[in-house]
């Protein structure tokens, strides 16, 4: 298949529960907004990849509601309200509905580009595949083609458990994409890879970085 046959599903959490192991890397009242700029970039980078047709983001979060929309994304709530896994089945299987193929992400992705996000869904076959995390533990993006139940297994071991649940690996390299931000030497490692605006700008502004790497993901759109 070609063109723009992608629906990406983000959830995001309330911005004042998001993150919590990234907590002491910027000043504690700046933590949301650090959140919320990953969000930021993330989506920026996703509206901006040629394979994705809509950006679903399934979020309580007031602000980053209104942040992704600014963006040219399409908020919903989190209905089920009873964790990621729950988010990202309401958001891809009946939001986004099985007729359509669907690519759920993680939303802390601030290195993402979106040219790596079309490369991993041009790869992606029938059935359901993922990308595992830098680590190879964890996992960044899950797909499901048309009429194939997104089954997310996220959560600790969810490489292993998406493998187990026979869903087909995806080995391209894909640096901004694997490499999501959990932890300060996280935020680090993608700041060197060349983040995203958003954190980028926000990193600056604090005074903790000069500069972002190089090839950082532009501000986007702004509808």
């Amino acid at each position: 298949m070609s063109g723009a046959d992608w629906t990406a599903v983000i959830p995001v959490k309330r911005l004042s529960a998001a993150k919590s192991r990234l907590r002491g890397a910027v000043l504690d009242a700046r933590h949301e907004e650090l959140a919320l700029a990953m969000v930021r970039d993330t989506v920026t980078a996703v509206v901006l990849c040629a394979r994705v047709s809509e950006v679903l983001v399934v979020t309580d979060d007031p602000a980053a509601s209104a942040a992704v929309a600014a963006l040219g994304a399409r908020a919903v709530p989190d209905r089920p309200g009873a964790g990621l896994n729950a988010a990202m089945r309401f958001g891809a299987d009946l939001v986004a509905g099985l007729s359509r193929r669907r690519a759920v992400l993680a939303g802390d992705l601030p290195a993402l580009r979106p040219d790596e996000l079309g490369e991993a869904l041009e790869a992606a076959g029938p059935g359901r595949s993922f990308v595992a995390d830098a680590a190879g533990t964890g996992t960044v993006l899950l797909t499901a083609d048309a009429g194939q139940p997104l089954d997310p297994h996220f959560g600790e071991g969810s490489a292993a458990a998406h493998s187990a649940s026979l869903a087909r690996t995806l080995t391209g390299s894909w640096p901004g994409l694997r490499h999501d931000v959990d932890t300060a030497a996280d935020l680090r490692t993608v700041l060197a890879l060349g983040a995203g605006e958003h954190t980028c700008g926000l990193l600056r502004d604090l005074g903790l970085v000069a500069d972002c790497g190089s090839g950082g993901v532009p501000a986007g759109p702004h509808r």
